[in-house]
């Protein structure tokens, strides 16, 4: 199983930028509810921090795409080092604003510089690998699901620390690390030149707008969305139905146990070259993790709902993985890093949207009603891609094998 992965890893600079990467990335899932656990803790309003946080998630929304974009045209790390320190300054100052007392307009400052230059480092590694792997759509399967299972871990890890931390060192420890891990390892990815994609060439006409034009990349956004829902409402829900069984240390444990079903499925699915078509690929995964989802709320125990949910986790990453391969045939190569983009934040928009729906919601009704908020944002996910089949379809009819590297 493991040969495939081996196989691309041992390409020149391979290991290098996928380790560092996966680094660099660790801020993706800290610095939202370590924002969330600073200001919660100093300035005991939940709501303000949640209303801070959003000013950090929507800030990367709006600007994570537009980076892309930039640095599709003048290269990697001309765009983001600059950004990087930019990123981390404001998150230095959203400390220093909330350590001193400032007042929350104060705050929303340095929370949107910080949201607005993060970028998206899960676009940059595969947008390497692309470049790397070229024409070669069996070994970008194995590169782009291992990816994603390296989001997986990044997903896992990251919450606990930043909540161990926060909790139990210092309310702003929360945010030490992904600052540290941003230009650790942002700074030594970016110094990897030899693996870095060519920027688009000055004299190519360059489009005008945005990739979204494409219905097919609307679809996929909204479908990461609607993804990205399920898992911050299942975060949320699950930390609360721990509380509720009176065992709230097992709400990661738990977690850890749905992320482990992604895991390993993503590992699995990244060892096989499959023949099937790529919309169809994605669209039965989607389906598959809309339906099974349903089974959270009827759930009566941790221990069922870590059983249910180890066998849903299976069709996340397969999910992750198809989906950003479908980008490759949708969006021209010189865009691929703002396609990307696109798909990663959507990602991430739906997970502060599902978490701050939920939170709602149990605070009203307990966990049951924050994973009937599960339920809803699967079947947002289950009818959105339904209704995208054809969209997918027509796009992946009409790209031939070899227009985009990648291409399964």
């Amino acid at each position: 199983m493991l040969q495939p992965y081996r196989d691309v890893l041992a390409r020149p600079g391979a290991l290098a930028f996928s380790a560092t990467g996966a680094v660099a990335r660790m801020p993706m899932s800290m610095v939202g509810i370590g924002i969330v656990l600073l200001v919660a803790a100093l300035y005991d309003s939940y709501a303000m921090a949640g209303r801070v946080s959003a000013a950090f998630v929507v800030a990367q929304a709006v600007c994570s795409p537009q980076i892309g974009r930039l640095v599709d045209r003048f290269g990697q790390a001309r765009v983001m080092r600059p950004a990087l320190v930019a990123s981390a300054a404001g998150i230095v100052g959203l400390v220093t604003a909330a350590l001193t007392g400032a007042p929350e307009a104060v705050l929303y400052v340095p929370a949107v510089v910080a949201g607005a230059t993060i970028g998206s480092f899960g676009s940059l590694v595969r947008a390497r690998w692309s470049a790397l792997l070229g024409a070669d759509p069996r070994r970008v399967h194995t590169a782009f699901s291992l990816e994603s299972a390296l989001d997986e871990l990044v997903f896992v890890v990251g919450p606990v620390l930043a909540t161990v931390l926060a909790t139990g060192v210092h309310p702003a420890a929360g945010l030490a690390v992904p600052v540290a891990a941003m230009l650790v390892g942002g700074l030594a990815f970016l110094g990897q030149r030899g693996t870095e994609p060519p920027p688009a060439p000055a004299h190519e006409p360059r489009a005008r707008g945005t990739v979204l034009r494409h219905p097919a990349m609307v679809v996929l956004v909204v479908a990461f969305v609607a993804m990205g829902a399920i898992f911050g409402a299942t975060d949320v829900s699950t930390v609360a139905f721990a509380e509720e069984a009176g065992a709230p240390g097992l709400a990661g444990v738990v977690l850890a146990v749905f992320a482990l079903g992604s895991l390993i499925s993503g590992l699995l699915y990244g060892a096989r070259h499959w023949v099937a078509p790529l919309p169809r690929r994605f669209v039965l995964g989607m389906v598959a993790l809309a339906v099974g989802v349903g089974a959270f709320v009827l759930a009566q125990s941790l221990a069922v709902l870590a059983a249910v949910m180890f066998v849903v986790g299976f069709a996340i990453a397969p999910s992750l993985i198809n989906g950003n391969a479908l980008v490759q045939d949708i969006v021209p190569p010189g865009r691929l890093t703002e396609g990307l983009t696109w798909v990663g934040t959507g990602l991430g928009v739906g997970v502060s949207i599902g978490s701050s729906v939920a939170g709602a919601r149990i605070d009203a009704a307990g966990a049951h009603a924050g994973f009937l908020v599960v339920v809803a944002a699967g079947a947002l996910a289950l009818v959105t891609t339904l209704a995208a089949w054809p969209t997918l379809h027509r796009t992946s009819v009409a790209a031939p094998a070899d227009a985009v590297p990648g291409t399964p």
